[in-house]
């Protein structure tokens, strides 16, 4: 099984790459492929509302000039994905914004895509404001058709400077029992992926 973590914080080794990658710790001790991608501070257009993936229906966003279709490509190759963002005015920052509105939009157009799949949300946070990020991107995945898990507390790893994160003890613990919690889900669901029910036809 796979597992892809996607950060969408600019400041690469902060505190967002930190709680991801102690999240995917436990995954890859159960035999699951990782991997982590950087997003933030890369080239990632917001959703132009152009409506061609619904024409094309090719699982891939018509705008090929940034990276989002090569992002997308990952997360439908993967059984699990964590996406990690700071707190941004109590938001995810734009570059995983617009990560999330794509992927959904394509999935929707597409029949949906992200069903089935597991997905978490990690969010690194000063003081306030991580569960509105955390809100956002699990509506993503509650629209997508995406499960779940859960965990000892929120997702949330606490610091400010690159590297504070480190010190939040129960933060860490919480991401560990989440990539633990993941594999044994991805192991619960495997064999029934099968049977896992198709998106009923909204119109309009």
């Amino acid at each position: 099984m796979k597992a892809v973590a996607i950060n969408g914080s600019p400041r690469k080794g902060g505190n967002t790459e930190i709680l991801l990658k102690k999240a995917l710790e436990p995954l890859a001790a159960a035999g699951w492929e990782t991997e982590f991608i950087q997003v933030g501070g890369k080239k990632i257009r917001g959703c132009s509302a152009c409506y061609r993936c619904f024409d094309t229906q090719d699982s891939r966003c018509t705008m090929k000039t940034d990276i989002f279709n090569d992002c997308l490509e990952k997360i439908l190759a993967s059984d699990a994905m964590i996406l990690g963002s700071p707190t941004y005015f109590t938001d995810v920052t734009a570059e995983m914004k617009a990560l999330l509105d794509r992927a959904g939009f394509v999935s929707f157009a597409n029949g949906g895509l992200l069903r089935g799949k597991i997905g978490a949300a990690v969010v690194a946070v000063r003081r306030g404001g991580g569960t509105h990020v955390f809100d956002t991107i699990n509506h993503m995945f509650l629209m997508s058709g995406v499960v779940i898990p859960g965990s000892t507390y929120w997702n949330l790893g606490f610091g400010r400077d690159k590297g504070d994160v480190a010190g939040d003890a129960e933060g860490l613990r919480n991401m560990e029992d989440l990539g633990r919690t993941i594999a044994w889900l991805g192991a619960a669901m495997a064999p029934r992926m099968a049977t896992y029910p198709k998106p009923l036809v909204v119109e309009g």
